[in-house]
């Protein structure tokens, strides 16, 4: 998985909706994606549209501090002039016609990302990003984190590792690869090359010859899976149609592995986990406390981890799950980070349904969702109990 690709389009996928909507003509707002943003007071969505409250005849923007309307006197638009032709007057707290200053806020950040990916070499300090946006240093700061979702440093270092990746496969060395993507030393490189690179950047630059992925099929009661692990946990399970269909998405997710069916020393450890799964899936393990490897970026790490929190049986709304994770305004981007999702069951993205109580998207389908979400809530009670209780005893 690249360290920036997806990280980068689910900042940007939101700002330039945000900022050129207007331009757009075969736009259609979703109602329920709108009423979550009004739900989260979801200020980088100011700009992309405004809602009017029928019984007041006023229109605001998604982030209006006012109280709460009733969905049923809500109606959505794509401009103020839109509200303006159905009646409905300007609301004075929130002041929407001013929302082309945040759209233009949001462009700005963008700029700024532009900004970074083209200096990745250089250490940017908050001042020089401060100059360069015309901003306080403390202000951009807080403003960056609320529209991109990460800090401006955890962002340039999604960017110098995808420079290093690029180096090192044209390098002479690993050195020049290090030092070139920006790096002031080799061991800040290794110290990320567990969390982030997921290999050695010497590895990583012959193509993973070492790496070997272990794979066997699994017949589920949710139909087909496929398990995938290294020798420092699973790194690939999913649901498919097919087991030539599931290698294929295998070699995809992990080209320059080497990938074996499971044999050998490690099948018994294979068959415990094959075991576990079979058992939760069938709703008499309570959960799966299986190893990982996964790679991700900064934010997607902090969604998964989140999300293996969130009790058995339970859900959470993204906005819940945004908040969770102390950045409330990131509704949408828990959304990606759930559709990136690459383990199903261990990383539970089944347990996050919409604000309105809806399943939502899942990207293996929505009966297996309900269907994991049933299992998980029928789970004997008394396995529960023994669960918690071993959590204590582990402290």
């Amino acid at each position: 998985m690249e360290a920036l690709e997806p990280f980068r389009r689910s900042c940007f996928r939101g700002l330039h909706q945000a900022v050129y909507l207007e331009n757009r003509e075969d736009n259609v707002l979703d109602p329920d994606e709108c009423w979550n943003s009004i739900l989260q007071r979801d200020k980088t969505r100011d700009g992309h549209f405004y809602f009017g409250v029928l019984t007041t005849g006023v229109f605001c923007r998604p982030s209006c501090p006012a109280r709460k309307p009733l969905r049923d006197n809500v109606r959505f638009y794509e401009t103020t002039e839109q509200a303006e032709k159905a009646g409905l007057r300007a609301c004075l707290r929130c002041r929407p016609q001013d929302a082309a200053t945040a759209g233009a806020l949001v462009a700005a950040m963008g700029s700024l990302c532009e900004y970074i990916e083209e200096n990745v070499e250089r250490t940017l300090t908050l001042d020089d990003l401060g100059e360069h946006a015309h901003l306080s240093p403390s202000y951009l700061q807080r403003l960056f984190k609320s529209v991109v979702g990460v800090s401006p440093k955890q962002y340039a270092d999604a960017c110098r590792l995808r420079k290093l990746k690029s180096e090192l496969r044209t390098s002479e060395d690993v050195a020049q690869a290090v030092y070139g993507a920006g790096f002031g030393s080799s061991s800040r490189v290794y110290e990320r090359a567990d969390t982030r690179l997921g290999m050695t950047p010497g590895e990583y630059r012959r193509g993973a010859p070492g790496v070997v992925i272990t794979c066997a099929p699994i017949e589920s009661a949710l139909g087909l899976l496929l398990l995938g692990a290294t020798d420092r946990g699973i790194c690939f399970l999913q649901f498919g149609a097919s087991l030539e269909s599931l290698q294929e998405e295998l070699r995809r997710e992990y080209p320059a592995a080497r990938i074996e069916p499971m044999h050998g020393p490690r099948a018994p450890e294979f068959a415990r986990w094959v075991n576990a799964l079979n058992r939760y899936l069938e709703g008499v393990e309570s959960r799966l406390d299986l190893p990982l490897d996964v790679r991700s970026t900064v934010f997607q790490m902090k969604v998964w981890t989140y999300l293996q929190s969130i009790p058995l049986g339970q859900v959470q709304s993204y906005g819940e799950v945004a908040a969770g994770i102390g950045q409330p305004r990131a509704a949408r981007a828990v959304g990606r980070a759930c559709a990136a999702n690459r383990v199903a069951l261990i990383i539970p993205c089944h347990r996050v349904i919409r604000s309105g109580g809806e399943l939502g998207e899942y990207r293996w389908g929505l009966k297996r969702k309900q269907a994991l979400l049933d299992a998980e809530r029928a789970c004997p009670a008394e396995a529960e109990e023994q669960r918690i209780t071993d959590d204590v005893k582990a402290l």
